[in-house]
Formats: structure tokens, sequence, C-alpha cells
């Protein structure tokens, strides 16, 4: 073995850098960060509101949707992240459908989500006779 082998190796990074037009537009440094909500927060709220609304106890909605109290608590607080099946119970014990939570949560975040927690996106432009769907 030479003792004068080369101790470099090639990197090949596993995330390549995005081309610079796909990159987000650099935030405005204007006071302090606001920080986005989180789903889990908003449902919560949604369904806290709404059983309130009805002046009804935690203990009657969990009952009902056959979840123990302590975990639907923990859901109106923000606390647990509910499943499919558990926020579709929740809501229709509270005489909701999901597609209705989801709407109120909807609502909710777009009430609180300010221009500055939304990242500016740059998109690259479109090409001649190149086709573009919206999501």
């Amino acid at each position: 073995m030479s003792s004068h082998a080369s101790n470099h190796a090639r990197v090949i990074p596993l995330r390549p850098d995005l081309r610079p037009e796909w990159r987000p537009a650099p935030a405005e440094p204007a006071g302090p960060p606001s920080k986005e909500p989180l789903w889990r927060d908003i449902v919560g709220d949604v369904l806290r509101r709404e059983r309130l609304a009805q002046e009804r106890t935690l203990k009657d909605v969990a009952d009902a949707a056959r979840i123990s109290l302590p975990y639907l608590s923990e859901i109106e607080r923000g606390l647990k992240e509910a499943s499919s099946e558990v926020l579709a119970a929740a809501a229709h014990a509270l005489g909701l459908g999901l597609a209705d939570v989801l709407a109120l949560g909807r609502s909710e975040l777009l009430r609180l989500a300010t221009p500055a927690s939304r990242p500016a996106v740059r998109r690259a432009p479109a090409r001649q006779g190149e086709v573009r769907l919206a999501a």
C-alpha cells in the first residue's frame, strides 16, 4: 500500500440544490417571524367552539362519539392529532359532517394565517407550448 494515497472523496448530495428560479423567495425581515397555526390546534378549536355553542359537556360528546373523555379533551386542546375516524366520530356526535369540520377549519386557518406566515414561491416561467395545471 502506498502511504501517499489521496484522502479526498467525491461527495454526491442526496438532494441536489434546486434551480434558483424554483427556490422560495427570501422572507422580508419585517419584525419577528410569525408562527403558522397547526392543523391540530385549528381542529381542536373548531370542535370546542361547536361543543360550547351547543352547551354540551366534554363527557356528553365523548360518550356520543365513543371516545374517551381525556382523549377528546386532548384533541380539543391541540395536544393530540386525531385520526380521520376519531375526527368523524366527534363531528357526528356534534351533529356535523367531516366536511363541515374541515370547512370550519379552513375558514379559521385562513383567518389566522397572515401573509408573513405564507412563504412566497417563485415559479419557473412556462416554456413555449407547455401546459401547466394548477393544484
